[in-house]
């Protein structure tokens, strides 16, 4: 049995088009879903395939956000360099929010100010150590970063705080990147 995968595509586009944010995004993920079917992308390799894709557009806007890091140190202050690039995430954040749930300010804010507050501290120090590293010593120096940020993020809050589940091959990749910082930093000594 064949589908028409072409109508009922179509089909989801329009209903994607008129009600509620979240029925869009349900729509849109059933669309997704769809064009993933109709390549014959099987269900599995969809499921490993999307975090690799989120983090390649994370990875992309790190890259560009470290360019402009190192770009703004001829800036006479490259924190505030930093705080006017947040408002321009700030204000995209804000447009592209409906497309991933409904948009209720005033109870986000009731019911979560705590880690709002947790959260925006934290973008500020990243805000302030990226500034601080990317400005100072370059990019060069990311995979140092990015070694201690999987030590403070993937093991302590991820394995540790929050008991996320890891198998052994992530093991072996949190085990590897540590390698990683120890050889760079011998590099760097004696380079």
């Amino acid at each position: 049995m064949t589908k028409n995968w072409h109508g009922v595509a179509s089909q989801s586009l329009r209903r994607a088009t008129r009600g509620s944010v979240g029925f869009r995004f349900r729509a849109i993920q059933q669309l997704s879903s769809l064009c993933a079917q109709s390549l014959c992308i099987p269900k599995t390799n969809m499921k490993s395939l999307l975090p690799i894709i989120f983090a390649t557009i994370a990875a992309v806007g790190n890259a560009m956000f470290a360019l402009g890091q190192k770009r703004s140190a001829s800036a006479d202050n490259g924190l505030l360099f930093v705080g006017l690039s947040a408002i321009i995430a700030v204000f995209l954040t804000l447009i592209f929010s409906p497309l991933v749930g409904p948009v209720d300010i005033g109870d986000i804010l009731r019911e979560n100010w705590k880690t709002l507050f947790l959260s925006g501290l934290g973008l500020f120090l990243t805000y302030l150590g990226f500034n601080l590293l990317y400005s100072r010593y370059g990019a060069s120096l990311y995979v140092l970063y990015a070694v201690i940020s999987i030590i403070t993020t993937t093991i302590i809050i991820g394995i540790f705080w929050l008991k996320e589940p890891v198998n052994a091959y992530q093991k072996m990749a949190i085990g590897l990147a540590i390698v990683a910082v120890v050889f760079f930093s011998i590099g760097q000594v004696k380079g």
